[in-house]
This record gives structure tokens, sequence and C-alpha cells, in this order.
């Protein structure tokens, strides 16, 4: 195992991440990832098809460079609309499950008001701690 979840004593469990990650050996930083494929093409302008195809770009990335998706410690989430986010939560959940797999990652999400590409609705950056 390359990270071990941080959760300090009487802290309830967080929902869908972690709290802190103890992490060691190669860092991995992979850029924000949109909702396009690797040929820079949208397929949907449905908010949770657009996670599920960052989270498979960012999975391919880390595919790339030895990495599995256990070795993802830290992603950042950024979305144009908290309402729209809120409201896919099922589907994005049933995404993250199936392409991921695991939360004992530290996450972060915020609202923006744009991102730069304008039919993206969410950019997801991730760091990952690849064995060796």
């Amino acid at each position: 195992m390359t990270h071990q979840a941080i959760l300090p004593a009487g802290w309830p469990r967080p929902k869908g991440y972690s709290n802190g990650v103890v992490a060691s050996g190669r860092m991995l930083f992979i850029a924000g990832m949109i909702g396009w494929d690797g040929q820079g093409v949208f397929h949907s302008d449905d908010f949770a098809a657009q996670v599920r195809q960052a989270l498979q770009n960012i999975v391919d990335v880390l595919t790339e460079a030895g990495g599995k998706p256990e070795h993802i410690v830290r992603m950042t989430w950024y979305v144009t609309d908290k309402r729209e986010y809120m409201a896919a939560a099922a589907e994005i959940g049933r995404a993250y499950r199936e392409i991921i797999g695991n939360y004992t990652i530290a996450m972060t999400a915020v609202q923006v008001v744009a991102l730069v590409e304008d039919r993206a609705k969410v950019e997801i950056e991730a760091t990952a701690m690849l064995p060796g």
C-alpha cells in the first residue's frame, strides 16, 4: 500500500473522501481533466457523463505512468454549478466507484464561475503516489 487514510480520533468518517492521507512513493501530478475524450471531443453536456469522462481521463494518464486508481491520494474538483453537482451525486458516485474504486483520497470540491473550456462543467486535478 502506498497510502493510508487519516481520521482523527472522535471525528465522524467523511462521506466519499478522507480528511488526510499519508503516502510514500513517486509522485504523479495529473493536470485538471475535463469531460472530453483524449482527442478533445465532448460527447455529452450531462454533468455526470462529464465527470465519468474526466475520471477516465485521470485513469488513462495514471495508467500511462504505470499507476492504478488506488495510487491516487488527492483530488481537487472544480464544478461550475454545485446544485447540478449535488443533483447528480448518486450517478457521480456510481461512476467514481466503477472507475476509481476507493475513497481513501483527500478531496476538495469548489464551485467556480467558469472553466476555460466553455462546455466543461467539471475539472478534476489528481495527485498519485506510485510505488517505488
